[in-house]
């Protein structure tokens, strides 16, 4: 999560009307001639046409990465070399800040605020990478006698990279700078809904200086492509963000070629407000948890537990702050709620809250799909509330993606903890106590990649993120995910006198 200082933002008109497939460093047209058509989730108009990747475009990215790879001479550049070419990426990226916010707003719905705030990390992940690499380096190991040994990094190879429709510019950023810092070549798989900025990003990778066929971008079906390119024999690693069952395929699929593999998957994140909290903190920090990205963001913290003592008083305020909250034009900086991508997320948002009401919930405000004054064809739904639900609703244990939120209280530590591990996902979760003792317990007690202790926000660049359980594995945005884009070579030497005769004949 990053932020930005608040600052003047033109609304940029689309003068482009096509966006091509990026291989080899160039912009190329599908082999099929077909495009698709992405639309804006806020009025369902039509953005632009886009090359539709087929799985012939995927081997042509494919070969051209693997040519980078072996022949061509990125992995060789000095690292110091490869720090200045991200940095160049991240100041193409700045220079052209309000033009990818814009586009990254149209291209999914999210709101301004939302928008500038991954912009701006997606800027800031090329920087830290282009730090980081630099004191990314092997080892010298103690070994008895007149040896030597030392364990150095070299890039894993061809990555491919299956990027989400909910974050479109920050996770491309996320898995391009790691891989490419590192010496990989990557090839990236943008989702159809959202495929805009990655196509840009690419763009902007060749014209900082990154070689032909080192970042490839096809934007096509994950039944097609994606698929083609998990199984591809010539691709070395694989790193997926998405839900969970698509990730249990993608892992089934690589294993064939045994490829190595991240996976960043779903999530049903807990938010704990105990007793002692900063109760205001924690109501702010409770709506952005769950309604920031309008609830479309693996990490959401949708299940909150309050404390039985507060629970009254938390309520209250938290119902009418979410009341307040404002659905509509995503462009105005006084939005805080924006589009659902496409209508059938929110037939899938409503039919949780159907199945909530079925169970005998009560949904305390929202509960439908929303209609906002001007963008009457867009994707809205109602920021909304549920309560007295339980651990057997279908709405409670699965991952709604949409801006819902389950209300529930408990009466101890013990008991809340057990309450937040109850779930087949560990990705986030938050602590609301002023109490540190009791922060550092829970902190350590819950089943969970990342814990955020009277905090809202889940990420900067350089803190850790990944889950645990059906969340997946791997960690992205740190200085260790250098190493999932690195093998580790032992290389030991002799350097005594004496030829060594083992077997002594």
């Amino acid at each position: 999560m990053s932020t930005v200082k608040e600052q003047s933002f033109e609304v940029l008109e689309m003068k482009r009307e096509h966006y091509s497939l990026v291989i080899n460093g160039q912009r190329m047209e599908s082999e099929s001639g077909e495009t698709f058509t992405t639309y804006n989730p806020a009025t369902g108009e039509p953005i632009a046409t886009v090359s539709l990747a087929s799985t012939e475009d995927a081997e042509k990215a494919v070969q051209a990465a693997r040519n980078a790879f072996d022949y061509g001479k990125w992995k060789k550049f000095p690292i110091n070399k490869r720090s200045r070419v991200l940095n160049k990426i991240a100041g193409i990226m700045r220079s052209r800040f309000n033009e990818l916010v814009s586009l990254e707003i149209m291209d999914s719905g999210k709101s301004l605020s939302a928008a500038q705030g991954q912009v701006m990390q997606a800027i800031e992940d090329f920087e830290f990478y282009a730090g980081a690499i630099v004191g990314h380096r092997g080892t010298v190991n103690n070994v008895p006698g007149q040896f030597t040994n030392t364990a150095e990094k070299e890039p894993v190879g061809v990555c491919a990279q299956i990027i989400p429709w909910n974050y479109p510019l920050m996770m491309a950023a996320w898995k391009i700078a790691p891989a490419i810092a590192a010496g990989c070549s990557v090839v990236v798989k943008p989702a159809t809904l959202t495929p805009l900025t990655a196509i840009v990003l690419g763009e902007i990778c060749i014209e900082a200086g990154v070689p032909e066929g080192v970042v490839n971008i096809v934007p096509g079906a994950g039944s097609s492509v994606g698929n083609y390119l998990v199984e591809h024999e010539k691709v070395d690693k694989v790193a997926f963000t998405g839900s969970t069952p698509i990730g249990k395929n993608i892992m089934e699929k690589a294993s064939q070629t045994l490829k190595r593999v991240t996976l960043e998957l779903g999530g049903k994140s807990p938010n704990i407000v105990f007793d002692d909290a900063d109760v205001d903190a924690a109501v702010d920090g409770s709506l952005f948890g769950i309604f920031y990205n309008t609830g479309q963001s693996c990490e959401a913290r949708s299940r909150l537990y309050v404390h039985e003592d507060i629970y009254d008083e938390f309520m209250e305020k938290f119902t009418a702050k979410t009341k307040k909250l404002s659905l509509g034009d995503p462009h105005d900086k006084g939005t805080h709620i924006g589009a659902i991508i496409n209508q059938g997320q929110v037939d899938t948002i409503h039919s949780y809250v159907e199945s909530a009401k079925e169970d005998g919930a009560t949904i305390v405000t929202g509960g439908k799909p929303a209609k906002v004054e001007g963008f009457e064809k867009g994707y809205w739904y109602e920021p909304t509330i549920i309560t007295d639900v339980n651990h057997d609703m279908k709405a409670v244990k699965e991952e709604i993606f949409g801006p819902v939120v389950v209300v529930m209280k408990f009466k101890d530590e013990k008991e809340v903890i057990k309450m937040a591990n109850d779930s087949e996902y560990g990705l986030g979760s938050a602590v609301w106590t002023q109490n540190h003792g009791r922060a550092t317990r829970v902190s350590k007690a819950i089943q969970a990649g990342i814990v955020m202790v009277n905090c809202p926000f889940s990420a900067f660049p350089g803190t850790p993120f990944g889950g645990y359980k059906q969340s997946g594995f791997g960690r992205e945005l740190c200085v260790e995910t250098l190493d999932l884009y690195t093998e580790t070579k032992s290389i030991i030497s002799y350097f005594g006198n004496r030829p060594l005769n083992p077997f002594g004949v």
